[in-house]
């Protein structure tokens, strides 16, 4: 299982958990933990996703994320599992 961590930031607005989950969906990249909240009107959610099916380039899934964030007024960021272990062990 090839695992990464996706985190959506920004001012909430209806639909956002809706249109990435549906583009996650679309893409074969299967959500294995969530967790979101909303603090004072912004918006934060992590997920864990597994990205084994995926039929894409890792970058390009990670491109098309960050501009579905733009789309949709927040920033998402796209991390393999590993790397964002090794950034947060320091």
């Amino acid at each position: 299982m090839k695992k990464c961590i996706v985190t959506v930031l920004g001012k909430d607005t209806v639909g956002i958990i809706a249109k990435v989950c549906a583009y996650l969906a679309e893409n074969r990249i299967n959500i294995l933990d969530i967790s979101q909240t909303i603090i004072q009107g912004y918006f934060n959610m992590m997920m864990i996703v597994d990205v084994s099916e995926i039929q894409k380039d890792f970058t390009v899934i990670c491109d098309e994320l960050g501009g579905l964030g733009d789309e949709i007024g927040v920033t998402i960021h796209c991390q393999r599992e590993e790397i964002f272990e090794k950034m947060h062990r320091l």
